[in-house]
């Protein structure tokens, strides 16, 4: 199945990683936007099925766009990526409803783990919600 992604990162390069990483070994449509302002836009533009965010970045942070994200629809995982990892702030990006947490450096393959894992996930969960619709 082909998905649409976004992925947000204020660092130009590794956007252009994430996005040769997803686009060279899957389907998937990627959006990417180094401005995490720009959140609101996109989505009204598009209907994403994943959105990929870094933690640290200027003027928006990645739990806030994922706040933002789930308010507009919580059935849109949301994956983070930092370099800045911690246990602390993996736990407290889950809690807050990150589907996953990938800390830099991180290797090829759990990217594209997380992000079939966490379309997987969305795909079941309005699977899911269709069902109980019928009920």
């Amino acid at each position: 199945m082909c998905a649409k992604l976004l992925i947000l990162d204020d660092e130009v390069d590794m956007l252009s990683l994430l996005e040769t990483i997803i686009t060279g070994r899957t389907e998937h449509k990627v959006t990417a936007s180094n401005n995490p302002l720009e959140l609101e836009e996109l989505m009204a533009a598009n209907d994403f099925d994943l959105v990929i965010t870094d933690l640290k970045m200027l003027g928006r942070d990645g739990l806030e766009v994922m706040e933002r994200v789930h308010q507009k629809d919580n059935s849109i995982p949301v994956v983070i990526i930092t370099a800045y990892g911690s246990l602390e702030s993996a736990q407290e990006a889950v809690r807050k409803g990150a589907y996953d947490y990938i800390t830099k450096p991180f290797r090829k393959e759990q990217v594209l783990l997380a992000t079939e894992r966490a379309l997987e996930w969305r795909r079941m969960t309005l699977e899911n919600r269709r069902l109980k619709g019928q009920g």
